[in-house]
């Protein structure tokens, strides 16, 4: 078997490690014997998506957003929103998730359209949201080993969904879309949009795990199955994180009674 990826913008769209995700997914496939291709999709490129298994599209700083978003908006768009109505598998990191919404509002009350794959629009904020995160999955798989996604989030940006598509997860600790409604991310088809760095996928091999498997099924059927990895380091690092960061919450909470 073949994974196909692109990489939406490895260069602007490259914030706090994003990278990692690509790199996650490109192991943890190849452990399983499974051949990787990455391909960077830059400025000024036209593309066919629906020739591609998994499009990854990280966060960058509202300048790099600024260079990409006509671009992204006019040429990469309409196909990528061709593909996700086609079963692509799509992860977006921050700002790359902000420009798949309707749009992002400035302080200064100007917009900056997105690409309407998302039922969301962002808003900017005066208080930064910046800390680590921890999320209950909603829809987790039911051969997934655990509920719970890690992070770290730092965005001004908040985000509120419509009705058109759902939340990734509810959050535990930390603020999520917007830091008001309890909700964090946001998933269409198998589109996947967050505000979680870190890198995200590392510290949570059962959502790599998912977009993978998820990725080939589109490609190869419905049977396709995942072999086992050994992820005990992983989890050790995972639960290890979820255990401190519900203490703190629940120490600060008790702290203010």
């Amino acid at each position: 078997m073949r994974l196909r990826i692109a990489h939406l913008y490895p260069l602007q769209m490259n914030i706090y490690g994003d990278r990692g995700n690509i790199l996650a997914l490109v192991q943890r496939a190849r452990w399983r014997g499974i051949e990787v291709e990455v391909e960077g999709i830059d400025v000024g490129r036209v593309v066919d998506l629906r020739a591609y298994d998994l499009a990854f599209m990280g966060g960058g700083q509202d300048s790099n957003q600024a260079l990409i978003a006509d671009d992204f908006l006019r040429l990469k768009g309409p196909a990528l929103r061709e593909a996700v109505e086609d079963g692509l598998v799509v992860l977006a990191i921050c700002g790359g998730y902000q420009l798949m919404g309707r749009y992002f509002r400035t302080h200064t009350g100007a917009e900056m359209p997105g690409i309407g794959l998302f039922d969301a629009w962002t808003e900017a904020g005066r208080k930064r949201l910046i800390g680590n995160v921890v999320v209950e999955w909603e829809d987790a798989p039911p051969e997934a080993p655990a509920r719970t996604l890690v992070g770290f989030e730092n965005h001004s940006g908040r985000t509120f969904l419509g009705a058109g598509c759902r939340p990734l997860g509810r959050v535990r600790v930390g603020y999520g879309n917007n830091g008001r409604d309890g909700s964090e991310g946001a998933v269409y088809k198998n589109a996947f949009g967050c505000y979680l760095h870190g890198s995200l996928l590392p510290k949570n091999p059962h959502l790599a795990d998912h977009l993978i498997r998820t990725a080939l099924r589109r490609r190869y059927g419905p049977e396709v199955e995942l072999a086992p990895l050994d992820d005990r380091l992983e989890w050790a690092a995972h639960q290890d994180m979820v255990r401190r960061l519900t203490r703190r919450r629940m120490a600060i909470r008790w702290g203010r009674r």
